[in-house]
């Protein structure tokens, strides 16, 4: 015997529809707002307005031709190689940078440099287990390189 279609089926299967909508819609909102560590910037309309001083910046970097190959040593300290245009390792360089978490749940971590030796600095502290975004501002002379690693 063929059971009849009715209005309360339909009805039933369109409250189980929009509950897997809504319960599907909850559970993503709630894995976004738990995984997003906070803002990118403060103001991003002020940020803007800094657009073009950055690119004039990131032009004054390629015409320096400096290089730079920063990794984590065996101790997980951050070491940054830096050489000029021709290959010559620049020596001297003042070195700071911040290490920050790329969803923001760790503090940042300020990193000073050493010259272990011409055209290689190591920071002085470690950094933990994890992914990090790294950020130095590089000083040589009258020359200045804003590098970011991730």
């Amino acid at each position: 015997m063929i059971r009849r279609f009715t209005g309360w089926h339909m009805t039933g299967i369109l409250v189980a529809f929009f509950a897997v909508v809504i319960v599907v819609n909850a559970l993503m909102a709630t894995i976004a707002v738990q995984s997003f560590g906070g803002t990118v910037v403060d103001n991003s309309y002020v940020e803007s307005q800094k657009f073009n001083r950055y690119l004039a910046q990131a032009r004054m970097q390629d015409r320096l031709g400096w290089q730079d190959v920063m990794a984590l040593d065996a101790d997980r300290h951050v070491a940054l190689t830096l050489t000029d245009a021709k290959g010559v390792a620049v020596a001297g360089a003042r070195i700071a940078a911040v290490a920050e978490h790329p969803l923001g749940r760790a503090p940042d971590i300020q990193l000073m440099f050493h010259e272990a030796a011409p055209g290689r600095y190591v920071s002085d502290v470690r950094l933990p287990a994890g992914r990090w975004q790294v950020r130095a501002d590089i000083d040589h002379g009258e020359q200045h390189l804003l590098q970011e690693v991730f």
